[in-house]
């Protein structure tokens, strides 16, 4: 018996993503729009609902499936705190559910991830292993003797607040120095524009720029030595036979994977350094992390 096709969201910082995705994992429709996070949480749920709405007028899904970036009580479809889109507190799955009539789930953005990189990526079969997914901030999936690490209060993998510096860069968490300031895709954009480059690049037209242009090829470094600082401690401390790169920055391909791998390299000096790979499902795995998990409601 064939499973139907869902919708599935993923409403990030920057961009809202939509598809709809049938049991193989083909994305038979695709939406997007702008995250009208600057006008508050009312008009980004106002988004939401339309991009699902309009998901839906091109034919019938079953199940609606939302993944979101923050603090994410999935067990209660609630959005406990998104600073990137300033959801405090919202019963999202019970929104969406109400709105669309439809079975509905929500869940962490980066946990979806992992749930597509274990059925259809870089991690299916790896029982110890880290997943960084790096878009707007960074997050990560953390899975330990084939068990995901769940955390006493359901925030595990916040790898994005690991101060990398300490007394470094204030964040918008509040503490200083977290590696979410310096190598998410977010970062390296706006600490390009800060040091007098051009505003406005995404952090792949960034990195196209570091062959004549110093402050380019800077904020790039430094973003690496951060991941590596990073990675580094998710090694001594999990011991993970695998890490995973995912999310927009993925795309940079070996400009990205080749230098990390060699700053890992560096500090990691008394055992064997992890295996580093990249996603291959890149900026799409959420997405694909939703429908896997709202065809199960189906």
């Amino acid at each position: 018996m064939s499973t139907p096709a869902v919708a599935a969201v993923d409403l990030g910082g920057t961009t809202i993503k939509g598809a709809v995705v049938d049991r193989a994992g083909t994305f038979l429709r695709e939406r997007s729009r702008p995250t009208p996070a600057a006008d508050g949480p009312d008009a980004v749920i106002a988004a939401l609902l339309e991009l699902i709405a309009e998901l839906r007028a091109d034919g019938e899904v079953d199940a609606v499936g939302v993944v979101v970036p923050g603090h994410v009580d999935a067990a209660a479809g609630r959005a406990v705190f998104a600073a990137n889109v300033g959801f405090r507190d919202v019963p999202l799955r019970a929104i969406v559910a109400e709105a669309t009539g439809l079975p509905a789930l929500l869940e962490h953005d980066v946990r979806a991830a992992g749930v597509a990189e274990d059925e259809l990526g870089a991690t299916a079969g790896v029982d110890d292993y880290v997943l960084a997914v790096i878009g707007t901030g960074i997050a990560a999936v953390l899975k330990t003797g084939g068990k995901a690490v769940a955390g006493a209060i359901s925030l595990p993998g916040e790898l994005g607040h690991i101060p990398v510096w300490p007394g470094g860069e204030l964040c918008s968490c509040g503490q200083r120095g977290c590696l979410e300031r310096y190598s998410s895709a977010a970062a390296i954009t706006r600490r390009y524009a800060e040091a007098g480059g051009e505003p406005g690049l995404s952090a792949g037209e960034v990195l196209a720029r570091r062959a004549d242009d110093a402050d380019a090829t800077r904020v790039w470094a430094e973003a690496i030595k951060a991941l590596a600082l990073a990675f580094t401690t998710c090694t001594y401390l999990l011991d993970p036979e695998l890490i995973v790169i995912g999310g927009g920055l993925s795309a940079a391909g070996e400009e990205l994977l080749t230098p990390v791998k060699e700053e890992l390299a560096k500090l990691v000096v008394w055992r064997p350094v992890p295996a580093v790979k990249l996603s291959a499902l890149g900026a799409r795995a959420g997405l694909l992390g939703a429908a896997v998990l709202a065809q199960r409601l189906v």
